[in-house]
C-alpha cells in the first residue's frame, strides 16, 4: 500500500555531511511512524531513527546521536536523514521504513513497509 523511495547516497569524505530522502507513495505517512535503518558489510540490519507520526518526538540509536537528524513533511509525503560528522564506520546501505503507528518504533520487525535503500560510503 505504501511504496518508499531512498535517494541521496553516494561517497562522502570522513567528516562530511549528506541528507538521505525518502520519498513515499500510494498513501499518506501521516498517520505511519517513520524509521531509517542501516546494514553494513556483514552485520545486521540496524536501528537508526525513527520519528513520531506527526514529528513531535524522535529517537536515534547511540552511534549516530548528536550526528543524525530525522525529519518529515507530511504534507510532501518526505521524510529525510540529515548525516554529519560521518565516519568510516557509518558506511552502509540505508533503508527507509514505515509503520502503522503514531509511536516511534526502533524494532524492525515491528515495520510494514520498506524502501529498497541507498548505499552511503564514507572514505577515510
Amino acid at each position: 500500500q505504501v511504496q518508499l523511495v531512498e535517494s541521496g547516497g553516494g561517497l562522502v569524505q570522513a567528516g562530511g555531511s549528506t541528507r538521505l530522502s525518502c520519498a513515499a507513495s500510494g498513501r499518506t505517512i501521516s498517520s505511519y511512524a517513520m524509521g531509517w535503518f542501516r546494514q553494513a558489510p556483514g552485520k545486521e540490519r540496524d536501528f537508526v531513527a525513527t520519528i513520531r507520526y506527526n514529528g513531535a518526538t524522535t529517537d536515534y540509536a547511540d552511534s549516530v546521536k548528536g550526528r543524525f537528524t530525522i525529519s518529515r513533511d507530511n504534507a510532501k509525503n518526505t521524510v529525510w536523514l540529515q548525516m554529519n560528522s560521518l565516519t568510516p564506520e557509518d558506511t552502509a546501505v540505508y533503508y527507509c521504513a514505515a509503520a502503522k503507528s503514531w509511536s516511534r518504533i526502533t524494532t524492525s520487525s515491528l515495520y510494514d513497509y520498506w524502501g529498497q535503500g541507498t548505499q552511503v560510503t564514507v572514505s577515510s
